[in-house]
């Protein structure tokens, strides 16, 4: 596999072996096997990343660019991907443990559509006009005044991805950041920088300017060094809502521009006049994709109790259709964790759903015959508190929660009863009221009955309460990464 990816570090236009050849393992979550042994920053490549980036910017090599420009060379960059999906394709599932299907439609397509709508998108951002206004002035006549109003860059981004969809979160980033004349050092995690470094040959292959993207990879210590540093302008993150409130502190000192895509614990909202067949598909998807890694699914189930029964006993009968494996099976259905520390912790919040009195439907150990790799059952538990742990605390794995209402003020109720607020979703035959419902939850999205089936390129994703705050993708999710500067001028 190592053969497959340059394995340096990517620092102004150059490949990177750094002087003190440090590497960490990156290795196959499916069977614990080697990947390779990958190289990962010290100090003095963090200085020259950021340094790159900072020169880049300030010269005025990205952000001087025209739009146009700037836009022809990531519709560049997004060619030199595409050419390049089956080999990415391969990385995602041997690096992150997703299946073929998930790895190929949603890590890689999804995110290749949202670029694609990212590059239309920043082409209709143009300079507005202020409306005139009629002011007097000191000589006892009347100023006719005017202004523009502009967007530029914030200037270095600094961007911290996650190891469950690092491709997807890496190219969003990228994206957004460039695309409004920003520079850019990325640090994916160090569990999954294989597809980082894929980024970097595309970057290089395609043209990027010196400086405009650096990829570095590296620990804790390198996300403190980017987080601090004052030539950093702005930190844009994914990850969970501890890792955020840290990095928030750490930029505060030189008041850093933050943009926070965290964790969450979304409800589903099942009514009594649900289709009760698509609810309990969405539902076992909803803690089954990337075997429960994902910040938006929703993990908890608000089910009516007049149908809570039969939703949960169809689940029941479901849950031993996932085939779990190794996912360079292609009939596998659900892969593994992405570390033993990963499933030692959801197994710890399982075994705390039991000590609480929720009862355990199905799952809750590893599966017979799968002795290499981190694999858990898909774990269902019904009659959830929602104040229990499992039902509060985001356990980014494969488990859900059960919880039962009898009105719909209940349910609202119990969905907002939550720190987090990223995702969710209703099920009911009353669209309309299904709707009114969608507009009193305190969250960033809500599916009705399924969604579009997709995530809509030009609407914004992003939280409510701890799940963070900015949005990401289309004109909503470009904004945040521009600054806005008014030029104010005599008409007459």
């Amino acid at each position: 596999m190592s053969a497959q990816v340059r394995n340096q570090l990517f620092i102004n236009g150059e490949w990177i072996t750094p002087a003190q050849r440090m590497t960490e393992a990156v290795i196959n979550p499916a069977d614990g096997s080697l990947l390779c042994d990958a190289v990962m920053a010290g100090q003095p490549e963090v200085e020259s990343a950021i340094d790159a980036a900072r020169v880049a910017f300030d010269r005025g090599d990205w952000s001087g660019l025209t739009m146009e420009a700037r836009a022809q060379h990531m519709q560049s960059f997004f060619q030199q991907l595409m050419a390049d999906k089956e080999r990415i394709v391969g990385l995602i599932v041997a690096e992150a443990g997703a299946t073929q299907m998930l790895a190929s439609l949603l890590h890689f397509d999804t995110s290749m559509k949202h670029a694609q709508q990212l590059i239309a998108e920043a082409l209709l951002i143009k300079p507005e006009y202020a409306p005139l206004e009629l002011s007097p002035a000191m000589d006892g006549t009347t100023t006719l005044g005017a202004g523009s109003i502009v967007y530029e860059g914030v200037g270095v981004v600094a961007a911290i991805t996650a190891y469950n969809f690092p491709f997807f979160l890496n190219v969003i980033k990228v994206f957004h950041a460039l695309l409004m004349g920003n520079t850019m050092v990325l640090k994916p995690s160090p569990f999954t920088p294989l597809q980082a470094f894929v980024m970097a040959e595309a970057a290089d292959a395609s043209g990027l300017p010196a400086g405009v993207l650096n990829i570095i990879n590296g620990g804790i210590e390198v996300g403190e060094a980017l987080t601090t540093d004052p030539r950093v302008d702005m930190v844009t993150f994914t990850g969970s809502d501890k890792v955020g409130a840290l990095i928030m502190a750490q930029g505060a000192p030189t008041l850093k521009r933050m943009h926070m895509e965290l964790g969450g614990k979304s409800a589903l909202i099942i009514r009594s006049d649900a289709d009760l067949q698509a609810a309990a598909q969405a539902g076992l998807a909803s803690f089954t994709i990337q075997a429960g890694q994902g910040c938006a699914l929703t993990t908890r189930h608000i089910v009516h109790n007049s149908v809570r029964a039969q939703y949960v006993e169809m689940l029941r009968q479901m849950i031993p259709h996932i085939k779990v494996g190794n996912p360079a099976d292609p009939e596998v259905m659900m892969g593994p964790l992405i570390r033993a520390s990963a499933r030692d912790r959801v197994e710890r919040y399982i075994q705390i759903g039991i000590d609480s009195g929720a009862t355990l439907v199905a799952g809750g150990s590893r599966p017979e015959g799968l002795d290499s790799g981190f694999y858990l059952q898909p774990t269902l538990f019904d009659n959830v508190d929602n104040q229990s742990r499992i039902a509060q605390e985001e356990i980014f794995g494969p488990v859900a929660a059960v919880i039962g209402f009898d009105s719909d003020e209940e349910a609202i109720r119990l969905a907002n009863d939550s720190d987090f607020g990223l995702g969710g979703m209703i099920f009911s035959k009353d669209a309309g009221k299904a709707y009114e419902m969608a507009l009193q939850m305190r969250t960033g999205g809500v599916a009705i009955n399924g969604g579009s089936g997709t995530m809509l390129s030009a609407a914004p994703f992003g939280g409510y309460k701890r799940s963070g705050f900015g949005r990401e993708l289309g004109r909503h999710g470009l904004m945040d990464f521009v600054q806005s500067k008014t030029i104010s001028f005599h008409a007459g």
